[in-house]
């Protein structure tokens, strides 16, 4: 087993004081968006040496005997490498309307982008890597987000009445095409270069909504989320876009998976986040960052389905498993305070993280290790099984 450190992404819709509290570390007034736990090449964790300094990245470690770190599973499926990636996710204010792409599409886009030159850290860049990024988001307070394409008929609704020409317009197309292809036609008409509104008509669906909601709207969070994304991002396309989207309110404890090809925007909330190993974002609105249109369109899928919350299942009384339908990640939580030492689920490559309280993880092979919260370990496959006792919290990814 090694210690773990993070790496901190200092993005604008960050809270300043969310990853702090919870990691345990000091609070600089600057935006900490997310820290990242895991072995992905744009910001990968060390392994922290004995004397507590910074050690060898993790990738390093896991090239140095994949066979033995990964097991021979999981290199076979994966190669050598560590197919997820572990996140905390703080957002104090809504982030991009995105989609991750699938993985063919990552690969040529990935492929492409090379070809052409552009550089990995490039901020015009679309994809950083050759991976999918699929998603699962565990909340630890009261999480709110937009997630997938509403039923045609129910968007309609939502544009009923607006008081704008744009919504009248938008309105039209879906009563005209009440299915996934009436979806993409609004979507494609809201986000592409050459169709998309003025900002003085996304404001003016936003004043809609906002009068709506005054005189007792039908559906007020609906029109209190255009009104919230108008003050965000003013004139912005994805403020009404949103009407078009799923609303979704994760408690703590609950869990969201975003397949790829699921277009999503997070709103607010702290949550651990489990993904495949990658960081390819397609953004289309609804952020200051790169904004690709025309690969999101390519990449998204307009079928209207409810967002997909996962359930847990429990394993030996203390721990509740998120399995998500990929292959490349799960995602546990532990939870134990009597004393007793309980078997963690899992095998293979582990990140674990100790969300609260004090915790000691034992393997055969490898003896004690002591976490606090704010604590990470990497644990390798050759580790063999793990048990957990003490008073706390602990947070697991592995594979399935």
């Amino acid at each position: 087993m090694y210690r773990l450190t993070n790496s901190i992404q200092h993005y604008a819709w960050g809270s300043p004081t969310a990853i702090p509290d919870l990691l345990g570390t000091e609070a600089t007034g600057e935006p900490v968006a997310e820290a990242w736990f895991g072995a992905h090449a744009s910001a990968p964790s060390r392994c922290v040496r004995e004397d507590g300094s910074a050690g060898s990245p993790l990738p390093e470690v896991i090239a140095a005997d994949a066979a033995a770190v990964l097991g021979a599973d999981v290199e076979a499926r994966f190669g050598a490498q560590l197919p997820y990636l572990l996140k905390v996710i703080a957002a104090e204010s809504p982030l991009s309307l995105q989609v991750h792409p699938h993985v063919r599409r990552a690969r040529e886009g990935f492929d492409e982008e090379e070809a052409a030159g552009v550089p990995l850290d490039a901020p015009h860049r679309s994809f950083r890597d050759r991976n999918h990024k699929p998603e699962l988001v565990y909340a630890l307070t009261r999480f709110e987000a937009l997630c997938g394409f509403r039923a045609p008929r129910r968007a309609a609704e939502l544009l009923d009445g607006l008081d704008a020409p744009l919504a009248k317009e938008l309105r039209a197309m879906l009563d005209a095409q009440p299915s996934a292809a009436g979806i993409k036609a609004v979507f494609e008409r809201l986000l592409r270069p050459a169709t998309r509104p003025s900002p003085q008509e996304v404001a003016e669906v936003a004043a809609a909504c906002e009068a709506r909601l005054a005189a007792g709207s039908p559906s007020p969070r609906a029109d209190r989320t255009v009104v919230r994304l108008r003050e965000a991002y003013p004139g912005d396309p994805g403020v009404v876009t949103s009407l078009l989207l799923n609303p979704v309110t994760l408690q703590p404890g609950d869990a969201l998976f975003v397949p790829a090809g699921g277009v999503h925007a997070y709103l607010s909330g702290l949550g651990i986040e489990v993904m495949a190993s990658s960081d390819n974002v397609l953004r289309a609105g609804l952020t200051p960052k790169h904004v690709d249109v025309d690969e999101l369109l390519r990449n998204v899928d307009y079928v209207a389905a409810p967002p997909i919350r996962i359930a847990p299942e429990t394993f030996h009384g203390a721990t509740r498993v998120y399995y998500a339908p990929v292959d490349d990640f799960e995602l546990s939580v532990t939870r134990v305070a009597d004393g007793a030492a309980h078997p963690l689920p899992g095998r293979g490559p582990r990140v674990l993280l100790c969300l609260e309280g004090r915790l000691v993880v034992s393997s055969v092979r490898d003896g004690d290790l002591e976490l606090v919260q704010g604590d990470a370990a990497f644990v390798p496959a050759s580790d063999g099984p793990l048990r957990v006792h003490g008073d706390g919290v602990l947070v697991q990814a592995d594979v399935p």
